[in-house]
């Protein structure tokens, strides 16, 4: 359950009256596109619907009964979220745009290369180029979508290119387990080899490149690596 300190108001006003639920905004979208995929004791602070949830005044049952034709905390809170808006204060709101904005660049970072240089942008690069494209951040839009438009922004600004390289690791068995869990992910295919080692293939975005031999060199100094 998220705590009242971290949770923003959900309000819809219907016949006069304000109909509010303290929900966690970082849920928000996955509630919207799915209700049944999020626990509702994880999404309120309370499971309660208030007229002013600041001030603890509750409707009554029947106004509740009669605004949402339900008592189910779950179905109101889906109605209030899809048809009112979300109740952000100016520092929740810069806080939440923060957040989403070095998402998005990290994505962009570790997906896409200077197709001159084969390199990815630093990411000081696309902090300044996406504030000069004056990309607008939503706190609450899919990450995927708004990459997406973020993206389209970019490319007059920046040379992008959203390549993919095939990596070859071999590293002792004994480092299997650790090594195994960072390339699952971008894994083609694998093998034991006749000395005991254990190899793969993996193909990863361009971008990546350089984070995913680090992260196996952080887990076996041994590991070796060969571009295909």
């Amino acid at each position: 359950m998220v705590s009242l300190d971290n949770a923003v108001l959900a309000r819809l006003e219907k016949g006069g009256k304000r109909y509010e639920v303290l929900v966690d905004p970082a849920l928000v979208e996955a509630f919207k596109n799915d209700p049944t995929s999020i626990d509702i004791n994880d999404f309120l602070a309370m499971d309660e619907v208030f007229h002013d949830a600041r001030g603890g005044e509750r409707p009554t049952e029947e106004a509740i009964e009669s605004v949402f034709q339900t008592q189910d905390i779950a179905a109101i809170a889906s109605i209030i979220l899809e048809k009112g808006s979300i109740q952000l204060t100016t520092a929740q709101r810069k806080a939440m745009v923060e957040t989403m904005r070095q998402q998005i660049i990290h994505h962009i970072h570790t997906q896409a290369v200077d197709p001159k240089t084969k390199s990815p942008h630093p990411k000081t690069r696309l902090e300044l180029a996406l504030e000069e494209s004056r990309y607008s951040v939503d706190p609450f839009k899919r990450l995927e979508e708004q990459v997406k438009d973020a993206i389209s922004k970019l490319k007059p600004l920046i040379p992008l290119s959203f390549e993919t390289v095939r990596l070859a690791f071999k590293v002792p068995g004994s480092a299997y387990g650790s090594v195994s869990q960072v390339l699952r992910a971008y894994q083609q295919k694998e093998g034991w080899l006749e000395d005991g080692s254990w190899a793969a293939v993996v193909e990863c975005p361009a971008g990546m490149k350089g984070e995913l031999i680090g992260q196996v060199m952080r887990k076996s100094s041994d590991a070796e690596v060969k571009e295909l």
